[in-house]
């Protein structure tokens, strides 16, 4: 029986009980104490603990998203390489009080088989290697267990270690891959920035002209840095991810069309992307987009805007800027683009 099972059942068992509960694959995971985990718009309430309770924050993070992207237009960021932020992570969650509370009505229950409870039993009480729940350490330390990101079921499998404890101040054990730190708070920011969407306005509007430059550009108001912090409060410990725009990657849709500039990327300046078209400039070449060198007939092209963003992120103990891959976020629109007509006479 897999350990994610056992807990799972352990859940299920002791929810009557105790209010802490482990994340299931498919729900959005219950920090200790109940309560919302991952806080919500804002900085959300503070962590704190004493002898026997951890807040409804504390053990899981917390997301201060008050300078972050808004609205019905904005979208996730996805990372330009194969990087991803991690499917699981370990951090406190319970005291020695509550682990007891989670893991004895199970094993009382004896749903998960004698030799597995025995097992845990040994672990957990007789000493092998922890005796009576940690019990003489309440307020010392935290039993430290998995988080796992709602939207990535997979975490599940990655996340395998037993619960284990960490005094207060010591890191966790070396070779618990993402126990969490600034560094893991920060990727997992990475994945709570939404940044605007990229529908560019276009001139001429609607429907230009086959070899007719089109002006694009984005309202370059929306188009400035966003941040999510993430903290654990009860480690004191924080990292803040920042997201830039630095460029706006034109995709006519069709093969037939040229981009301005050739690249068909448009970098972004003092947070302008692009040039409004303005009377006077018919004649000029545009700074952003593109020219349709034929008709899309009775249909139209999808045009894709795709805005690129830098990310970066500082935290404790890092003062210097440090890097994370670039993100991006795209939408298409359609453009109809009719031949020129002419009257002979």
């Amino acid at each position: 029986m897999s350990r994610l099972f056992r807990i799972a059942t352990v859940v299920l068992v002791a929810g009557s009980i105790c209010t802490i509960s482990a994340p299931a694959a498919n729900a959005e995971p219950t920090p200790p104490g109940g309560g919302s985990f991952g806080g919500g718009t804002g900085t959300g309430p503070s962590g704190n603990a004493d002898g026997d309770t951890i807040s409804s924050t504390a053990g899981g993070i917390v997301f201060d998203r008050s300078k972050n992207g808004s609205g019905e237009s904005t979208g996730a960021v996805t990372s330009t390489t194969s990087w991803t932020p991690p499917a699981c992570w370990y951090a406190p969650k319970y005291t020695p009080e509550q682990l007891q509370k989670t893991l004895e009505p199970t094993w009382e229950a004896g749903s998960t088989g004698y030799e597995w409870d025995a097992k845990q039993r040994d672990r957990y009480v007789n000493g092998k290697p922890y005796k009576d729940f940690n019990k003489d350490k309440a307020g010392k330390g935290y039993w430290w267990d998995s988080y796992v990101n709602k939207n990535y079921p997979p975490g599940w499998d990655e996340c395998k270690e037993d619960i284990f404890w960490v005094d207060q101040g010591d890191p966790p054990p070396a070779n618990i891959e993402n126990a969490v730190t600034p560094e893991i708070l920060a990727q997992l920011a990475y994945a709570e920035i939404r940044v605007p969407g990229t529908e560019v306005t276009l001139a001429p509007e609607g429907t230009t002209k086959v070899n007719l430059p089109t002006w694009a550009w984005l309202d370059g108001a929306e188009f400035k840095p966003v941040s999510v912090t993430a903290s654990v409060p009860v480690l004191g410990i924080q990292a803040t991810t920042t997201a830039e725009p630095v460029s706006l990657k034109i995709d006519p849709g069709t093969k037939d069309a040229e981009t301005y500039p050739a690249s068909g990327e448009c970098a972004i300046n003092n947070g302008r992307i692009g040039e409004p078209y303005a009377k006077g400039k018919a004649g000029e070449t545009p700074p952003c987009g593109v020219r349709y060198l034929r008709s899309s007939g009775d249909n139209s092209y999808q045009l894709k805007a795709t805005v690129t963003w830098k990310i970066h992120w500082t935290g404790t103990g890092v003062n210097a800027e440090q890097p994370l891959p670039n993100g991006e976020f795209g939408a298409q629109q359609n453009v109809i683009v009719q031949e020129i007509q002419s009257v002979n006479r």
